[in-house]
């Protein structure tokens, strides 16, 4: 395997990892009771997924 003949410097390697950062997960409201929840879950307030129940909740 072929080796690098000098050192990367500091800046170059920070350019290279600039795009490693975590996004924010995003939310979107819930169309059924619209709670904020996050893009393709189930809603964890009221259950639903699509239009349908798909987990039952305990009501409060």
């Amino acid at each position: 395997m072929p080796n690098p003949k000098r050192r990367h410097s500091k800046a170059r390697t920070s350019k290279r990892r600039t795009h490693d950062a975590l996004k924010p997960v995003s939310l979107g409201a819930c169309p059924h009771c619209h709670e904020a929840k996050a893009a393709h879950q189930i809603c964890a307030h009221c259950g639903y997924y699509r239009g349908r129940q798909v987990r039952a909740v305990k009501e409060a």
